[in-house]
């Protein structure tokens, strides 16, 4: 089973891909997604779009996960993180794959053993559970593997 995490942003966008065929989880492909602030927020939205399609389409994910909208003081962030996560949650559906949810406290709990853990604890959560031989990086490529991990840990699918 592969499962596509999501670490939304508008201008940083975390993917992670795993699979699980021996009983053990590993990292199929991981990166970010890296847009630049100066180009109009709908090309923006496009490349994420794409991007995504692109990713679903390489690598065939059979479920997708996707962080949950955190707090926000800014409401114009909350309201474009909105606008990002949206723009993944189409490029899934057209896909054929729901989208599942999960707050980052959840997610942090699920691979970190606490959720209030730090980024960098995620990460090199990530690299032990994935056995990778270095922590991924950038850190949004980790929390997107950390999405699908959890996802997978919370639909007991045993990885």
């Amino acid at each position: 089973m592969r499962v596509l995490g999501i670490d939304p942003g508008t201008l940083a966008l975390g993917f992670g891909v795993i699979e699980n065929d021996s009983g053990e989880p590993r990292a199929v492909e991981f990166g970010c997604l890296k847009l630049r602030a100066q180009e109009p927020f709908a090309i923006r939205l496009k490349k994420i779009y794409h991007e995504i399609s692109a990713i679903i389409e390489r690598c065939q994910p059979d479920e997708f996960a996707i962080e949950s909208l955190f707090y926000a003081r800014n409401a114009q962030v909350a309201i474009k993180m909105g606008h990002a996560r949206g723009v993944v949650i189409v490029a899934a559906a057209n896909h054929d794959l729901s989208a599942s949810e999960y707050a980052p406290r959840e997610i942090k709990l699920s691979v970190a053993g606490t959720g209030s853990a730090s980024k960098e604890q995620v990460q090199r959560m990530i690299q032990h559970l994935l056995h990778l031989p270095k922590p991924p990086e950038p850190l949004d490529a980790s929390d997107a593997l950390a999405v699908a991990l959890c996802h997978s840990f919370r639909a007991g699918k045993n990885l």
